[in-house]
C-alpha cells in the first residue's frame, strides 16, 4: 500500500509540474465534478416532478442521444484545435445548465428542463476525446504522459463519489436548483482553465473518417465470426443494462423505500464513486496475470448480488455498504473485460470491436433505464432490486463453463510480457497492449556462430534476448555484446532502411521474435512508445549499433 501511494504522488506531482499539463487536469476536475454533481440533480428534479417512470425515461433518451452523437462529435478533435472543441463543450454545458437552474428556480416547464438536459449530455460528449488527443500534445516526456493518464483516471474515480457527495451535501440544504447553480460554474471553471492552454494547431486531416456505419456493421462481423467475443461483450453489454437500471433503482431506493430524503441520493452515488476507486486498486494486479475469467464472473456477481441484498435489508447504512461493493465489482468487470477482449481479439479488429462495445454500452444503459420504471410499478421497489440483482449472477452462472474455457485461450506467457515490459521502447505501453504482444511473440533459438540478422539484408522482425549472448558487427568488426534483455530490429522496422549490423549468436541464443505489423501498429499507435523508439534510433544509429 505505501508502494501504491507513492505511485499516486509521484504521478500526481509530475502531472502538475507542466503548466498546460495542470490546466488541463485541473479542467477535467471541474468537469468530472460537474457531471457528477449534475447527474444526480437532474434523477432527484425528474422524480419529484414526475415519479420513476421520468427518470427512467430521462436517461434513456440521454444516453440514446449521446450514444447517438458521441461518434460524429468524437471527429471533432481530429478536425479542430482540440482546445477549441473542450472551450465549446464547457460553454455549452454552462450556457445550458443554467438554463436549467433558472426554469427550476422559477417554477418552470419540467419539459424544458429536460430538453436542456438531453442537449447537455449531447455537448459534453465532445469533451472527453478531446481531452484525451490533446494530452499527447502537452507532456514534455513519455513519463510525464503516463503520469498525466494516472492523475487523470483517478480524478476520475474520486469524480465518481465527490460529484454526488457534493450534491447530497447540497441538497440536504437546499434546492436542486442550487445543485444546478453549482454545476454550472464547475463547468465555468474548467472552461476557464481549457482557456489558458495554448491554441494546438488542428490535427491534419488525410482523408475523411471511416463512416461510423460502416465501422459498426465491421466490427459487429467480427464479434459475430468470434464466439469468445461474442461472449465477453455480451456479458459487458449485460452488465451496463443492469447499470443503466441501477440509475433509476438508486433514485428509488433513497427517496421511496429508505426515505432517505434528497441527500440519500447523493450519499448512494457517493458509495458508488467510493468502491469503485476500492476496486480500481484490487482491478490493476489483474493486469498480466490469469485468472480474468473468474475476476470477470466475480465482478459481475459482485455488481449485481447487492441490488438483491438492498431488497432484504432496507437499511441506510446496510445499503451504502452494499453500493460500495457494487462499485468495487463495477470496476472489476470493466478492467477484467477489456483485457479478455484485447487478448483474445487481433490486431487488425481490435479498434472496430470497441467501436461496438461502445454503441452496445450506451444502448444498454438507456434500455436498463427504460424499462426500469415499468418493472418498479409491476413488481414494487424490493421486487424490482431482486429482479434486476438477480440477471448478472444467474447469467455467469449459466456461461460459467464457456467463460472458463476463454481463460484458457487468454493466458499470457510470462517470460516475453517481463522481457518486452523491461525494455525502453514497450515501457510505456499501456499493460494490456503488452499482454498482446507477449502473446504475439515468437521464439527462436539459434546456435552459437548463426548470424540472426545480416548487415545489408532487408528486416521484418524486432529481437528481444531472453538468454544467451550475441556479438555486433559492422563491416565485419565486433562493436559490442548483448545479453538477456538486449534488443535489436528496430531501425529497420521503423526506418524501413536495410540492416547496418549483423548479429551473431556467441552460444545459444533464445529470441523472442515480433514481426513488423505487431511492432509498428504497437510503438507508432501510442505516442510515449513513438518517443521513446525515436530516441533509441537516434542514440544508436550514429553509433552504427544494431538494428
Amino acid at each position: 500500500m505505501r508502494r501504491l501511494l507513492a505511485q499516486s504522488r509521484a504521478a500526481f506531482a509530475g502531472a502538475f509540474r507542466n503548466r498546460a499539463m495542470r490546466r488541463l487536469q485541473l479542467a477535467g476536475i471541474g468537469s468530472t465534478l460537474g457531471i457528477w454533481a449534475y447527474g444526480v440533480a437532474i434523477a432527484v428534479y425528474a422524480y419529484r416532478r414526475d415519479g420513476a417512470t421520468a427518470v427512467g425515461l430521462l436517461f434513456f433518451v440521454r444516453w440514446s442521444l449521446a450514444g447517438a452523437f458521441a461518434p460524429w462529435l468524437a471527429v471533432l478533435a481530429d478536425r479542430m484545435p482540440r482546445r477549441r472543441v473542450m472551450l465549446a463543450a464547457d460553454v455549452a454545458r454552462a450556457a445550458l445548465v443554467v438554463g436549467i437552474a433558472s426554469a427550476d428556480a422559477l417554477g418552470g416547464s419540467a419539459f424544458v428542463v429536460y430538453a436542456l438536459a438531453v442537449a447537455a449530455s449531447i455537448a459534453g460528449a465532445a469533451f472527453a476525446p478531446a481531452q484525451s488527443a490533446l494530452m499527447p500534445s502537452l507532456a514534455e516526456t513519455p513519463e510525464e504522459l503516463t503520469s498525466a493518464n494516472v492523475a487523470m483516471s483517478t480524478t476520475a474515480s474520486i469524480g465518481m463519489f465527490a460529484g454526488p457527495a457534493l450534491a447530497g451535501a447540497l441538497l440536504a440544504v437546499g434546492s436542486t436548483s442550487l445543485v444546478f447553480a453549482i454545476t454550472a460554474a464547475s463547468f465555468v471553471w474548467s472552461a476557464l482553465c481549457v482557456a489558458g492552454i495554448p491554441l494546438d494547431p488542428a490535427p491534419a486531416a488525410e482523408g475523411g473518417p471511416e463512416p461510423v456505419g460502416a465501422a459498426f456493421a465491421a466490427g459487429l462481423r467480427g464479434i459475430v465470426r468470434d464466439a469468445r467475443l461474442a461472449l465477453v461483450i455480451g456479458l459487458t453489454a449485460a452488465q451496463t443494462l443492469v447499470a443503466g437500471a441501477l440509475q433509476v433503482l438508486l433514485v428509488v431506493v433513497a427517496l421511496r423505500l429508505l426515505h432517505a430524503g434528497n441527500g440519500g441520493v447523493g450519499w448512494l452515488n457517493a458509495a458508488l464513486g467510493v468502491g469503485s476507486v476500492a476496486g480500481g486498486i484490487g482491478a490493476s494486479l489483474l493486469v498480466g496475470r490469469r485468472g480474468l475469467a473468474l475476476a470477470l464472473g466475480g465482478g459481475l456477481v459482485l455488481f449485481g448480488l447487492p441490488l438483491a441484498l438492498t431488497a432484504a435489508v432496507p437499511r441506510l447504512a446496510a445499503a451504502v455498504v452494499l453500493f460500495a461493493a457494487i462499485g468495487v465489482g463495477s470496476t472489476i468487470v470493466d478492467v477484467a473485460g477489456i483485457t479478455l477482449l484485447q487478448r483474445t481479439s487481433g490486431d487488425e479488429l481490435l479498434g472496430r470491436v470497441f467501436g461496438v462495445l461502445e454503441s452496445l454500452i450506451f444502448l444498454s444503459l438507456a434500455v436498463g433505464a427504460g424499462l426500469t420504471p415499468p418493472l418498479v410499478r409491476a413488481l414494487g421497489p424490493k421486487g424490482a432490486l431482486v429482479a434486476v440483482g438477480a440477471v448478472l449472477p444467474l447469467l455467469c452462472l449459466l456461461l460459467w463453463p464457456r467463460l472458463r474455457s476463454l481463460e484458457a485461450d487468454a493466458v499470457v506467457p510470462d517470460e516475453p510480457l517481463a522481457l518486452l515490459r523491461s525494455i525502453p521502447i514497450f515501457a510505456p505501453l499501456p499493460g494490456p497492449v503488452l499482454e498482446q504482444l507477449a502473446a504475439g511473440a515468437a521464439l527462436r533459438t539459434v546456435v552459437a556462430g548463426e548470424a540472426v540478422v545480416e548487415q545489408g539484408r532487408s528486416g521484418d522482425l524486432f529481437y528481444a534476448i531472453a538468454s544467451g549472448t550475441a556479438s555486433t558487427e559492422v563491416d565485419g568488426r565486433t562493436v559490442r555484446e548483448l545479453g538477456p534483455g538486449d534488443f535489436f530490429g528496430e531501425i529497420a522496422l521503423l526506418r524501413d532502411v536495410p540492416r547496418t549490423a549483423t548479429v551473431r549468436a556467441l552460444g545459444e541464443l533464445r529470441l523472442y521474435a515480433l514481426d513488423r505489423d505487431r511492432f509498428l501498429a504497437a510503438v507508432t499507435g501510442h505516442a510515449p512508445s513513438t518517443a521513446a523508439a525515436n530516441r533509441v534510433v537516434a542514440e544508436r544509429l550514429p553509433a552504427t549499433a544494431p538494428i
